[in-house]
C-alpha cells in the first residue's frame, strides 16, 4: 500500500484544525495553535502532518517571498493564488489564459502530462489604504 498515508491521531487533529482556519499558516502557526488548545504534538510531526495532508490534496501550500511553507484547506478544483505580502490575505482565482500558456509552452518543448501552481504576490486594496 505505498503511497497511502497511515491515519495518526495528530494528523486527524491537524485536519480539523484548518476547518477552522482562514487562510495561510505556517507548520509554527499549526503547532503553536495546538499547543494553546491541549494538543500533544511535537513540532516535527506537524512539519510531516501538513506535508504528508498537501501531499494527498487536502491541503494547499505556498512558499511565501522568504522562502516560508504555508498551508491552507483549499477548494479541489485546480486554481491559483493572490496573495497580499502585507496580512496574507490570499484570494483563490482562476486562470484560462494561465493553463493555455502552459498546454502551449509544455507542448511547443515536447512535454505532456504538465502540472503547475501559480502565485501572485502583492498587497491587497485594504492594506494599500491603510499605507502597508
Amino acid at each position: 500500500m505505498e503511497g497511502v498515508t497511515r491515519p495518526t491521531p495528530q494528523r486527524d487533529a491537524i485536519r480539523l484544525l484548518f476547518t477552522d482556519l482562514e487562510g495561510f499558516h505556517s507548520a509554527q502557526d499549526v503547532y503553536a495553535k495546538l499547543r494553546a488548545s491541549g494538543g500533544k504534538v511535537g513540532l516535527s510531526t506537524v512539519y510531516r502532518a501538513v506535508q504528508s495532508l498537501a501531499d494527498d490534496g487536502e491541503l494547499d501550500s505556498i512558499r511565501t517571498d522568504s522562502g516560508e511553507q504555508l498551508y491552507r484547506r483549499c477548494s479541489s478544483q485546480h486554481h491559483h493564488h493572490l496573495v497580499c505580502r502585507s496580512c496574507g490575505r490570499t484570494v483563490e482565482v482562476a486562470g484560462p489564459a494561465v493553463e493555455r500558456w502552459a498546454d502551449d509552452v509544455a507542448g511547443e518543448h515536447g512535454f505532456a502530462d504538465v502540472s503547475h501552481t501559480l502565485e501572485i504576490f502583492g498587497t491587497c486594496a485594504e492594506c494599500r489604504a491603510a499605507g502597508n
